[in-house]
């Protein structure tokens, strides 16, 4: 079973969480808060595998809790899609973003893909912080743009080509049908990618293919 913990201000709220996690049958919730620092309180206590904290809590919003919260999957969760949290949350490298709005299946995989490890952003969420980097300076030229630079040039051409589609905002599936590749092994591929750059999810890989004073 994975051990959650769900962090929301709002009862009826963080009740319709705990009800469409427990409906997975592998995820108990085993402890709730109302605000941040309870969140990081019941989260030791509890010894939760994955915790889902609300950004907008009081007392410690839910950036300033997961920063607390070393060794624990963070999933985030908020009910806007507001510029400056979604860019803390993807340099911060939490392993989930996702909007209240999303769909309860789209709530559980997020859940199963923290505690596996792997990174997990709202579709809606992703697209929008690749919006914000496209709209931006690129990096070109300055140390950060070489240190990208040399990064990307670790990557295979293939590896190249899948991350240049990823960058775009597509998904697996997407990336496949463009390449001819079985989703899988494009999974494989972007796995692959992320540990060879050092990213915590795509977005994080998308954005250092953006501040390269080349792509690859």
């Amino acid at each position: 079973m994975i051990r959650t913990l769900v962090a929301d201000d709002e009862p009826l709220i963080a009740t319709g969480i705990r009800t469409v996690l427990e409906s997975a049958g592998d995820i108990e919730v085993v402890a709730t808060a109302r605000d941040g620092r309870e969140a990081v309180r019941a989260a030791r206590l509890h010894r939760v595998d994955v915790a889902l904290l609300d950004i907008a809590m009081p007392v410690l919003d839910g950036l300033a809790a997961a920063a607390e919260l070393t060794g624990t999957r963070v999933v985030l969760l908020t009910a806007f899609g507001d510029e400056d949290n979604v860019r803390r949350a993807v340099r911060q490298g939490v392993s989930g973003f996702v909007l209240k709005t999303c769909t309860p299946d789209e709530l559980i995989r997020a859940v199963h893909a923290a505690h596996a490890g792997q990174a997990y952003l709202s579709p809606a969420v992703a697209r929008q912080v690749l919006d914000l980097a496209a709209s931006g300076s690129p990096g070109r030229g300055h140390e950060g743009g070489h240190d990208a630079a040399r990064r990307l040039a670790t990557l295979t051409a293939r590896e190249a080509d899948v991350l240049a589609l990823v960058a775009q905002g597509l998904s697996n599936a997407q990336v496949a049908r463009r390449l001819h590749m079985t989703e899988a092994s494009v999974k494989t591929y972007v796995s692959r990618i992320l540990a060879k750059l050092n990213c915590a999810n795509r977005v994080q890989a998308a954005l250092l293919l953006r501040d390269a004073p080349f792509t690859p």
